[in-house]
């Protein structure tokens, strides 16, 4: 059986209404992802970079993270996730994201509000199980390091990122 994701309202309201994974959704549709910062004790933040067989952004770097299953939240999903993809348990720390937006992409059917975690852990590289299905290779990388990634558009969500981190500082 196919994978199945909750669909909420423009205002974030659990519809009801279940749709397998790969739906494109309508316009008023949207579901729900998760997303990690993980923060070593070096400030350095873990990014992995994603499958060449990927269908979109093949080779792009990004952070932990994916969609939310049928019947998660998005503090369950990101545990699992992080977990999944990286071998790193973060079931442990703070269940609140530390930003939230919503995209809209109506003809694309790819809308979608997102959480952002900001898990502060003490790790090294060798504590990281990468899962070989989603990714080719992971490093540490420092916030400046990932902008640079950015500017060269070899990064997911980094302004996404960059804003989490502003909102949490302000905070």
């Amino acid at each position: 059986m196919a994978e199945e994701i909750d669909i909420y309202d423009i205002d974030r309201n659990a519809t009801g209404l279940r749709l397998p994974r790969k739906a494109k959704l309508n316009p008023d549709q949207y579901m729900l992802y998760a997303l990690a910062l993980i923060e070593n004790n070096e400030h350095k933040f873990l990014i992995t970079q994603r499958s060449l067989d990927k269908k979109w952004a093949a080779g792009a770097w990004e952070i932990p993270g994916g969609g939310v299953q049928a019947g998660e939240d998005s503090f369950r999903a990101i545990c699992r996730e992080t977990m999944e993809e990286v071998g790193i348990d973060v079931s442990g720390c703070e269940p609140s994201p530390v930003y939230s937006y919503r995209n809209d992409d109506a003809e694309g059917g790819d809308n979608y509000f997102a959480d952002i975690y900001h898990f502060k852990l003490d790790f090294t590289e060798d504590d990281v199980k990468l899962q070989k299905e989603e990714a080719i290779g992971f490093r540490l990388a420092s916030e400046e390091e990932i902008e640079k990634l950015g500017a060269e558009g070899m990064f997911l969500h980094d302004k996404r990122i960059r804003q989490a981190l502003d909102a949490e500082r302000k905070n």
